[in-house]
């Protein structure tokens, strides 16, 4: 979760005031110019599945268009959410940097679509095949994001190691796929953050940033209740199995001429979980026929890469990836109330029947600037908290 003042953070359940502020600027960030916002015209989506963190949509005022204006080659925009309990100033969450894409004069603004940093890196394609590493992680991340994005940060949250020496890889074209999670022309993955078992994105702020893959095991981040001083939550009946996996094989070849790494296996071993795949799917396959676990169903997914030097790193990468694709597909809907400091990746704890709690992982979320409420695409399992 962004930054939150505790204050701030109660006030969502009362009464509060919610105002909303937009910046542009054309020049890199080094300057930012105010701008209005026509109400109710930001609409603000972050999704971890997603290419892109963060996209966006608004009608922009009190600004032209063109050259020194906004415009889709050089414009930047950032959008804000404000929350003012009773008697007190504003609390500002941002809520997401963004390239400009195909802005159009109207009635009442300019309207805009709106992406992530992400885009940026992206259409940095490398202009000729590129030999990158050896070298730690930090380093080649540091150089490649700032030759796309001069002047753009880079954050490293905890549970990535940001020391970890990554092998020499060739790139023909796409940065983002070095950066991110992309495959060489073999078919073995070459990305940076997945081979740390992480990911990486555009935060609300337009910092970069690697974190590990998100898991239903974190620490939750805001508690939803209902009743008296909670948030009431509607959670819609439907689930879905999309993207599931309860057995990964993960492979490395630690670079060019190197013994194979693996493979290793990750597998959901918990008996009392929907999605268990038997007490050892690997060597034993046949054990669920012969114990009468008729339920047991294996999902089973792959994933090898170039990147992979150890055991421990694929093991590593193997738990993640597991964690990423347990857990059926819910959605939440919170009726009374809007979080702009929520991020896709967080945990929450949410009281989905009178007294019953459940564990939900943020998978993305979605509002509109000013608004009171949001909804959440999220991933939980079928054990209940109490």
């Amino acid at each position: 979760m962004l930054p939150i003042p505790a204050g701030a953070l109660a006030a969502l359940a009362g009464a509060c005031g919610r105002p909303y502020r937009a910046e542009w600027s054309n020049d890199g960030g080094l300057t930012w110019t105010a701008c209005g916002i026509a109400a109710g015209s930001a609409s603000i989506t972050a999704d971890r599945t997603a290419e892109v963190r963060y996209t966006a949509a608004a009608t922009l005022t009190g600004v032209g268009l063109g050259t020194d204006g906004i415009n889709p080659i050089s414009t930047n925009v950032r959008l804000w959410q404000g929350i003012q309990p009773a008697r007190s100033r504003p609390v500002w969450i941002p809520a997401g940097r963004y390239t400009v894409d195909r802005p159009k004069r109207t009635r009442t603004g300019i309207t805009v679509e709106l992406g992530g940093l992400e885009d940026e890196i992206r259409a940095a394609a490398f202009p000729t095949t590129r030999t990158i590493g050896p070298d730690p992680a930090r380093a080649l991340v540091t150089e490649l994001v700032g030759e796309a994005l001069p002047g753009i940060p880079v954050a490293w949250r905890p549970g990535v190691d940001p020391d970890v020496q990554v092998p020499q890889l060739v790139a023909t074209e796409d940065r983002w796929a070095v950066l991110s999670s992309g495959r060489d022309e073999a078919g073995a993955a070459t990305g940076i953050a997945a081979a740390l078992a992480g990911e990486i994105w555009a935060d609300a702020r337009g910092v970069i940033t690697l974190g590990p893959v998100p898991t239903l095991a974190d620490p939750a981040v805001w508690r939803i209740g209902r009743g008296p001083g909670g948030v009431l939550v509607e959670p819609q009946p439907q689930a879905s199995a999309d993207g599931l996996a309860n057995l990964w094989v993960v492979t490395g070849d630690a670079g060019t001429g190197a013994p194979a790494i693996g493979p290793v296996y990750a597998w959901d071993d918990d008996p009392a979980s929907l999605t268990y795949a038997g007490p050892d799917p690997v060597n034993d396959p046949g054990a669920p026929q012969r114990l009468g676990l008729l339920r047991v169903r294996l999902r089973v997914q792959r994933y090898a890469s170039s990147l992979i030097t150890s055991i421990g790193q694929a093991e590593e990468i193997a738990r993640a990836k597991l964690a990423d694709s347990l857990g059926v597909q819910s959605t939440l809907s919170l009726t009374a109330v809007c979080n702009p400091a929520l991020e896709a990746g967080d945990v929450i704890e949410a009281e989905a029947e009178l007294g019953v709690w459940e564990r939900h992982l943020i998978d993305s979320l979605s509002y509109t600037l000013g608004a009171a409420s949001m909804s959440l695409a999220t991933r939980t399992t079928t054990r209940r908290l109490a």
